[in-house]
């Protein structure tokens, strides 16, 4: 073999043997335990940058190593192939979608493989395909079937850059979440899934899931369950009924004005009677111009109008003047409220600004407005009720009047799927004079897109599809009359909501997916991907898998079993940018160290879930890795006369003691997904092994297992060594080394103490110590009592017997 570590004649070497080999595809079905490891697919818009090298090594090490410990495991690999990306690229470069985007995924598959990534090709997927997007169109009849999926004139947010509509998910800090630009509001007439149909069982089944806290509790806001009770108030001049809901019925005497949603029927019925019809109207417009999340922001001017009439307190008949404003949203709740500026800030700020009168009813606090649990007070019967107890009985109170009941409501909205854009899915419906909305039968399927039709956009919130009059033109499958097309096209995101289901049988041309085959792999035990996706994805795709486990297509309630958001790589304090030119070329590094260095620097620079600084040295940041790599070369290569000729290990040996002990340390950490500290014991190790005087028996052992072990993460170098070695198979094929727990054994170790992170005491502690007794061992180390004495602990990190960190409350 060769002296220097030529790691371009080792990739150009395996690669084609592997694929040759078909060596990642998985069983139909699982024979032995089974492990689904999936990463959110990419958008083809381009070759791959460094967050997908990430995103993919993470879960190529997740597979490897399970592979290894006896599971059989499906990973698989496919593309988002839809969307405004490939549109904006084919108007502005004169590219047809279709083409850009299938040249870019054949650039971005064979950057996949030269990466040795463990995909099972045989099961890839591309969501633009009309064999995938069939089932799209399936799916949407289905709901449509039962009520989910339906179209109704909506209020709107357009993107005036995209010109599309955008779902509510899609604004991020007021501004579209793919351009940046503030978008427009509008009514039009668009459909929607009715998701809110399953927010109590997606909240429900929260316990199922081994998620990060940060991602289920942003779901948990996003629903947004609210208990509380539906009132109904009179209007003193009109005697017409409006009822609102609230979640602090104890509060009912604090209310001193009412406010309409500016779009509210009945506010412009009451501006109509006070003879002010064109002045609301003007005020409308004006309201109507920003975004529900403007107008939901605090801190501002509220756009007020008076409407010159009362309604009457069903508690305690009092009369209070009643307003139209821009913070209350016609979407949420009944498009009213009761104002009680004591205890809600928004009211309070809107008080202060009209000049009404502030009521304090609930004891507990000096500020106002006073938003906790206190003490009922000017609350007539009610005073002195604790708030649990005063809601409880104002809602019987009103409940047996006649005028109130309890209710339960969800924050959370249908998921708006039309989009006014080309490079979609065709919605399978049709438009009929006589029938109205008729979906389209299931052997009509796929309605394909029209690929000669106009894709350029217009500003007039027309979809390009309704320029293809050819394709648009058809007739109802119902009574066989004129109809017209649907020519919006569906969200992107439906066509993730359910892919993970379609890689257990991508190639089934009768149905979605077979039962028997999706309940073998499912549900995904391994997921990896932004968490960016918290409330668009993750939760639509939970949506449809509880839609399909209704209809009894597969025993999944849940998705994603367990799920792991990696860090963003950004480099010069900013996300990586082509435009920015702030990126660093996946393939630059891999020319320059090769595929098992960028590896190893990627899992080894931290944490995966941490955010990750890429130093200004670009490429070269890798040279780390890259030497770590060259010294595992060299110390097989300097010792491979040796190494072939030993025999089996036995006995006791410094070496051995050491070879095991790393093996109990790695294994751990690859079962937490510690990458980074893995790798830091494969380096002790390396360099146990190369400075010992072990015998070859002894080295051999230590050899073996450290190239078992490095294999899911450095696949092409423990490959070639393992050859080398005269090992007959895979690397890959191998069983995971086992642990001698009798050699790993340590009688004492030393346990690092942190406070936030910071090595600040060491103690010693038996080597099996449990989490309990880690902690107590180190909060009596030396100097750490007084150092967190009067400082409260948010939360203590314990790793026995290694470590124990203590982090404060800030």
């Amino acid at each position: 073999m060769t002296e220097r570590y030529d790691f371009k004649a080792i990739e150009e070497k395996w690669l084609p043997i592997w694929e040759s080999h078909n060596a990642w595809a998985a069983p139909r079905v699982p024979s032995r335990p089974k492990r689904y490891v999936l990463e959110m697919y990419p958008y083809p818009s381009g070759d791959m940058h460094v967050g997908h090298v990430e995103n993919y090594t993470i879960g190529d090490a997740f597979a490897r190593h399970w592979k290894m410990r006896g599971f059989d495991v499906l990973h698989p690999f496919g593309y988002d192939a839809f969307g405004l990306p490939a549109e904006n690229a084919a108007i502005k470069l004169g590219i047809h979608p279709r083409e850009s985007t299938y040249d870019n995924i054949e650039k971005f598959t064979a950057s996949c493989k030269k990466l040795a990534f463990t995909f099972d090709w045989d099961r890839n997927l591309i969501t633009c395909d009309p064999s995938y997007y069939k089932w799209n169109q399936w799916l949407f009849l289905r709901l449509f079937e039962r009520g989910l999926a339906y179209k109704k004139v909506a209020k709107v947010n357009w993107c005036p850059v995209d010109k599309t509509v955008l779902a509510n998910e899609q604004i991020s800090n007021g501004v579209c979440w793919r351009c940046g630009s503030v978008p427009e509001v509008r009514d039009l007439d668009q459909w929607f899934f009715k998701t809110t149909e399953y927010a109590q069982r997606l909240l429900d089944d929260m316990d199922q899931l081994e998620w990060g806290d940060a991602v289920l509790t942003q779901q948990r806001n996003w629903i947004g369950r609210s208990e509380g009770a539906r009132v109904t108030f009179t209007i003193a001049e009109t005697g017409d009924e409006i009822e609102v809901f609230t979640t602090r019925p104890d509060t009912l005497y604090g209310v001193t004005f009412f406010v309409f949603a500016a779009e509210h029927p009945v506010a412009a019925k009451l501006a109509h009677r006070a003879g002010k019809a064109a002045e609301y109207a003007a005020f409308l417009d004006d309201v109507r111009r920003a975004t529900d999340i403007e107008r939901m922001a605090t801190k501002r001017e509220r756009r007020a109008f008076d409407l010159q009439a009362h309604v009457v307190n069903p508690l305690n008949g009092e009369e209070v003047p009643v307003f139209a404003s821009d913070y209350v949203l016609m979407g949420y709740g009944t498009g009213a409220i009761m104002a009680v500026p004591g205890h809600d800030t928004r009211d309070f700020e809107f008080a202060e600004q009209i000049g009404a009168p502030v009521r304090r009813v609930v004891e507990g606090g000096d500020e106002l407005p006073f938003e906790g649990d206190g003490v009922a007070t000017n609350s007539g019967p009610f005073d002195g009720l604790p708030t649990a107890e005063a809601k409880r009985a104002i809602i019987d109170h009103l409940a047996d009047r006649g005028i109130g009941r309890p209710e339960i409501q969800f924050r959370m909205r249908d998921w708006l799927i039309s989009r006014q854009r080309y490079w979609g899915t065709p919605i399978p419906v049709v438009h009929c004079d006589s029938c109205g909305i008729v979906g389209l039968p299931d052997d009509q399927l796929p309605l394909e897109l029209p690929l000669d039709a106009d894709y350029h956009l217009t500003d007039d919130a027309m979809s390009p599809l309704a320029k293809a009059t050819d394709w648009v033109t058809t007739t109802c499958p119902s009574c066989g009359g004129d109809a017209r097309r649907e020519t919006d096209t569906m969200d992107t995101f439906v066509d993730s909501s359910w892919y993970f289901l379609r890689f257990c049988d991508p190639h089934n041309e009768a149905a979605i997916f077979d039962r028997d085959l999706a309940d073998a792999w499912m549900n995904v035990d391994q997921y990896t991907g932004g968490i960016e996706h918290a409330v668009m994805h993750l939760i639509y795709a939970r949506f449809v898998t509880k839609f399909l486990h209704d209809m009894g297509l597969v025993e999944a309630t849940e998705p994603f079993k367990r799920l792991m958001n990696h860090g963003l790589i950004s480099m010069g304090g900013k996300m990586m940018s082509k435009s920015l030119g702030n990126i660093v070329e996946p393939g630059e590094v891999i020319a320059r160290f090769g595929v098992d260095a960028l590896r190893v620097f990627i899992l080894f620079i931290g944490p995966p879930t941490d955010a990750y600084e890429w130093p200004p040295e670009g490429a070269e940041a890798c040279v780390g890795a890259y030497r770590f790599c060259e010294r595992v070369w060299r110390l097989v290569t300097d010792n491979i006369d040796l190494l072939r000729r030993a025999g089996a290990p036995s006995g006791v040996s410094a070496v051995r003691r050491a070879t095991h002990r790393a093996l109990a340390a790695i294994t751990e950490r690859y079962d937490r997904a510690a990458f980074n500290t893995a790798i830091s014991e494969m380096m002790t190790l390396q360099r146990t092994l190369a400075s010992s005087d072990a015998s070859a028996s002894d080295l051999r052992e230590g050899v073996d297992v450290l190239l078992r072990v490095l294999a899911p993460i450095a696949p092409y170098l423990a490959e070639e060594l393992w050859s080398e070695l005269g090992a007959s198979g895979s690397v890959h094929d191998e069983s995971w080394p086992e642990v001698d727990a009798g050699l790993a054994a340590v009688d004492t170790t030393t346990l690092i103490v942190q406070i936030d992170s910071k090595v600040r005491g060491k103690v010693e502690v038996p080597g099996d110590i449990d989490e309990a007794a880690a902690i107590e061992a180190a909060r009596g180390a030396e100097r750490i009592a007084e150092q967190l004495e009067g400082r409260e602990v948010a939360r203590v990190i314990a790793r026995p017997p290694n470590l124990v960190n203590f982090v404060l409350e800030k």
